[in-house]
């Protein structure tokens, strides 16, 4: 569950959204995770998940990204894919940095994970909809920053169904005071 509260966060609505972001994300559901997901780095071509223990700031910041799909030699033009996303809303590098930037936020901390998830579905105009019980085109909003969201354009495999999102929210929404 996330650590920020429906009071910080605005309403209980948005905890059960974050909650819901790290469940498609699948981060909340890693087996080794021991932080809810906070400390989940994107898995790989070669399937081996990884957790990271230290918080100070984001992982990539020195390393190299993971090669997620080799070139297709059969594809002329084919370019690898590779990713540096991390924590329980795999946020890529760049972006984090960005986010920390204009939230000020200190560290990588599962708080500032979640001040800076809320950011991007605020800038997506998703709170509001939220807030009218618009769940369905709060996700759609969403559906360009998550790859595991229905409607974006990232070719990556695993992505949920709106009907299993739709379901999944009513059931965190339930369970968030």
């Amino acid at each position: 569950m996330a650590v920020i509260t429906a009071v910080q966060a605005g309403g209980a609505e948005l905890v059960a959204f974050l909650d819901l972001i790290a469940w498609s994300e699948g981060t909340s559901l890693c087996a080794q995770t021991k932080c809810d997901g906070y400390d989940v780095i994107v898995t790989g071509a070669d399937g081996r998940r990884e957790i990271f223990a230290d918080f100070s700031s984001h992982p990539f910041m020195n390393r190299s990204p993971k090669l997620i799909r080799a070139a297709n030699p059969a594809i002329p033009g084919s370019k690898p894919l590779y990713s540096d996303a991390a924590g329980r809303y795999q946020f890529m590098r760049r972006s984090w940095v960005q986010l920390a930037l204009q939230l000020k936020l200190g560290d990588f901390s599962p708080l500032s994970q979640d001040r800076a998830a809320l950011e991007l579905v605020r800038e997506r105009g998703a709170i509001k909809l939220l807030g009218e019980g618009r769940v369905q085109e709060a996700i759609a909003a969403c559906s360009n920053i998550w790859a595991s969201m229905p409607g974006n354009n990232y070719a990556q495999p695993g992505g949920k169904k709106m009907v299993d999102l739709m379901g999944k929210y009513s059931q965190l929404r339930g369970s968030v005071a």
